[in-house]
């Protein structure tokens, strides 16, 4: 589902065997306890005439692998599909994977709840040893695409980042010659922005599912000191002060009049157009807000209009959360040809292709021996270049994702307060975690 980062539904997530998943004690066939099994890794460009592969993506990541499917076809003979799995992507791919229907490869969530999710002990080809790893930065190889020490990702573009966007013209009007060195300093800069007429934030409620940026930014400090293992395990909960006061404190600012005035109905688009027109000052995203810009506008006028910098409590630190367009999954299918072509494809993407695929797409290089494209924004690069200090999110840290973002755009709405989004989100954290056999809620 293009960028909410939803909850894994209940259902669904019980359906996918998660008896199973909770179960250290299962493995792969040829793999020792706590690992997973390498696989051979064809050369890149052998010939696979006549073998079908099929890609499952997303609305908005089903076109980032044509330039290399155009490029694998001409060199293996082999034929791949894209087929969009509608929105909300990640439920419908683990409806249809309950019921036995797999794909041969498929943008996926790279996140150890979302590969909990999706059962990657039984469903997913290990990636260990991937002959593209050494290829990539240090401080990117491990960041994301593993569960319980096994690979079952390949990350393929920079993992997203939440951040704050921020127009360059609107703060050289007002004479703002620095950004902000941590969440304080935005805040009160925001004041400063409002006294002078100017929207200082925007928030799109009307879609709801950003609104969990602002308090995972305040969250960042909390998250690089353990919080996430301590709400994993049961010691400390939504409802206690860390998450509750970054709740209270949203509320707070939005009470305060620090945002849009049409918060509750403003949606994505609106949100991109008001920052690129200079109407709103500031907003909080992530990497799919700066693409939305990129559809609008080029480069040349994003450099000039567009910046962003890192935020968290006690200064430029991000948090990054990568999507399910950042990585592709491959699938145990039951057919070893077809499996060892879909590890064939993933090393020519990351490998001969890699340089025509981030050109392409005008994005980073993850790769320090294959240059960024001249054209990649210097907002882009500036999030690349936040990641090696970023701390993990909710998503990425968590062993469940509850519905924060619902929760969230409720208190907005004015249907629920701050302690009762904590309530709420806590409530079916502790089921999801109990559903993935998560040590704490087994109770």
């Amino acid at each position: 589902m293009n960028n909410r980062w939803t909850a894994v539904a209940g259902v669904a997530a019980l359906a996918l065997g998660l008896t199973a998943c909770s179960d250290p004690s299962v493995q792969t066939a040829e793999a020792p306890a706590g690992t997973a099994a390498a696989a051979a890794w064809p050369d890149p460009q052998a010939k696979l005439d006549g073998v079908k592969l099929t890609i499952w993506a997303a609305q908005n990541s089903n076109t980032v692998p044509k330039k290399v499917i155009e490029g694998f076809q001409q060199a293996t003979g082999a034929t791949v599909e894209v087929v969009t799995i509608p929105d909300p992507y990640e439920q419908g791919v683990q409806t249809k994977v309950a019921t036995g229907d797999k794909p041969d490869l498929a943008f996926w969530q790279p996140t150890a709840s979302m590969l909990t999710a999706i059962n990657a002990k039984a469903n997913l080809q290990p990636l260990n040893d991937a002959p593209w790893l050494a290829q990539l930065a240090p401080d990117l190889r491990d960041i994301t695409g593993l569960l319980d020490g096994a690979r079952y990702a390949a990350l393929i573009t920079s993992p997203a980042v939440e951040g704050v966007y921020y127009n360059k013209e609107v703060f050289a009007a007002n004479k703002i010659t620095e950004t902000p060195k941590n969440f304080g300093e935005m805040v009160e800069l925001g004041r400063k922005l409002k006294a002078e007429g100017v929207t200082p934030f925007f928030e799109m409620a009307g879609d709801k599912w950003a609104t969990q940026w602002w308090v995972q930014v305040q969250l960042a400090d909390a998250a690089k000191d353990g919080l996430w293992e301590r709400v994993n395990t049961g010691k400390e909960k939504f409802e206690d002060k860390t998450i509750l006061d970054a709740i209270k404190t949203y509320k707070s600012l939005i009470d305060e009049g620090l945002f849009n005035t049409d918060i509750k109905t403003a949606k994505f688009e609106d949100q991109g157009a008001a920052l690129l027109s200079g109407k709103a000052a500031m907003v909080v995203q992530v990497n799919s807000f700066f693409g939305q810009l990129q559809a609008t506008a080029d480069t040349a006028t994003l450099n000039k209009k567009i910046g962003f910098f890192p935020i968290s409590p006690s200064g430029n630190v991000g948090t990054f959360i990568p999507d399910q367009s950042n990585a592709l999954v491959a699938f145990k299918t039951g057919d070893a040809k077809r499996e060892a072509a879909a590890r064939q494809l993933l090393a020519y993407w990351m490998g001969p292709a890699y340089k025509d695929f981030i050109t392409d797409r005008d994005t980073v290089s993850l790769q320090p021996s294959v240059p960024s494209p001249e054209g990649v924004p210097q907002a882009l690069l500036d999030v690349h270049a936040s990641l090696p200090a970023a701390v993990g999110s909710m998503q990425a840290l968590a062993v469940a994702n509850p519905d924060l973002y619902l929760n969230l755009a409720d208190m907005i709405n004015g249907t629920l307060t701050p302690e009762k989004v904590a309530a709420a989100t806590q409530e079916q954290f502790a089921q999801l975690a109990k559903a993935a056999g998560a040590p704490g809620f087994q109770g």
